[in-house]
């Protein structure tokens, strides 16, 4: 029941602030979001339109494919040259999707740096895919050219990563 200001309603024990639901309520209307969650403490109320089981899932499914975009589109927008020199036959290619690391952690060096000289089998990067750690590995022995992805970058599959000469 409301009190005499008409803002909370009493339910089988349960307090409600109605003019806390109107408000959040016309947030969801003002935004053109699906649902809207708050807690205070012990206590959390959750305002949703539209079917509740099928907009989570509606908005769910194009963050990921959203996501992957800009990351492949952010090497091209380093400039034209970053793309050409991405381009060589013979560098090493990501055999997956995933995050390269030039090092073997944060504090250490990175395998390999332009002009170093490697084996056929030498570790030049890691390739992190699905928490796994992948070593990408030279294929012939020769001096580093060029390496083609930053620590951290995301990587796509069949992307060159290193060029060795």
């Amino acid at each position: 029941m409301p009190d005499k200001k008409g803002e909370t309603a009493h339910k089988g024990g349960l307090t409600v602030d109605t003019a806390l639901v109107r408000e959040l309520a016309d947030i969801l209307a003002e935004t053109g979001l699906t649902e809207i969650e708050v807690e205070d403490g012990d206590r959390m109320i959750r305002v949703a339109r539209g079917g509740v089981a099928a907009a989570p899932a509606a908005y769910a499914a194009p963050a990921p494919v959203a996501a992957p975009a800009p990351a492949a589109a952010a090497p091209q927008a380093d400039g034209g040259e970053a793309a050409i020199s991405a381009a060589p036959v013979d560098a090493i290619k990501s055999p997956m999707v995933g995050t390269a690391y030039l090092a073997p952690d944060p504090s250490s060096a990175n395998f390999v740096s332009v002009g170093d000289a490697v084996k056929k089998d030498d570790t030049l990067l890691i390739v992190e895919a699905m928490k796994v750690m992948n070593p990408i590995t030279a294929d012939k022995d020769g001096t580093v050219k060029d390496i083609l992805v930053g620590n951290g970058d995301p990587v796509e599959f069949d992307q060159p990563l290193v060029v060795i000469g």
